[in-house]
């Protein structure tokens, strides 16, 4: 089996260096890139596993090319910055990162987390890449959703995360701690905060009334339940 391809996105040459010399001995092929036009170009010769992208990047802004990455390519990506502020790590989130890291970084602590990453998105599953329910198709080798007109809105790999783990256990209560524990990432306010933003962007997609979800009901201080009849395929 091929290793798992990690790009990598940051205008310092030492962090370059650092990520990419710590992933390569934990057996990850990497490249890495301190421009975006130069990161992008690649993305036309190569499929990555994951991306790592800095925000603060002199030719692009980087929570533009976070976007593009999660919806257009349903990458897993995340985010290393030096922004710390609260807003910018839910803007990250928002925007379709799955993760985010606060510079400076303990080395071990981003293998940790990309380890997760990957983890979660290559287990194998009960279900297939078709799930259909209410109306709705999920695409998965694709990352969309598609309506009963045909239509298709895309989703992020992070979005599809949340949805897949919906999908094969509807009717089920699904605990905040079964989601941490699955899909992985630090418990706590961080982790907490990324499920909400990853939730609301799913109900948006799939036309849900925010005050009145038929899908996806919160169980207040318990968890989710997902309410569908689902067909895989």
């Amino acid at each position: 089996m091929t290793a798992p391809l990690v790009m990598i996105l940051d205008d310092e040459p030492a962090i370059r260096a650092l990520l990419g010399e710590t992933l390569t001995e934990a057996g990850y092929r990497t490249q890495t890139f301190g421009r975006a036009a130069d990161f992008e170009a690649a993305l036309k010769r190569s499929t990555p596993d994951l991306c790592l992208v800095d925000l603060g990047l002199p030719d692009r802004d980087g929570l533009s090319l976070v976007h593009r990455l999660a919806l257009e390519l349903g990458a897993t990506v995340i985010i290393i910055s030096g922004r710390a502020q609260v807003q910018d790590r839910v803007t990250g989130l928002e925007l379709g990162a799955d993760d985010y890291i606060i510079k400076p970084f303990d080395p071990a602590e981003v293998l940790a987390r990309v380890r997760a990453r990957l983890r979660g998105r290559t287990a194998p599953t009960a279900g297939g890449d078709t799930a259909r329910f209410n109306g709705w198709t999920a695409h998965f080798d694709r990352y969309a959703l598609e309506d009963d007109t045909g239509t298709e809105t895309p989703f992020s790999h992070a979005e599809g995360e949340v949805l897949r783990l919906f999908l094969e256990a509807p009717n089920r209560l699904i605990t905040r701690a079964y989601m941490q524990e699955t899909l992985g990432g630090a418990a706590g306010d961080s982790f907490d905060r990324a499920m909400d933003v990853r939730i609301s962007r799913l109900r948006t997609k799939l036309r849900e009334d925010p005050k009145n979800p038929r899908l996806i009901k919160t169980i207040y201080g318990a968890g989710y339940i997902f309410l569908a009849e689902v067909q895989w395929s």
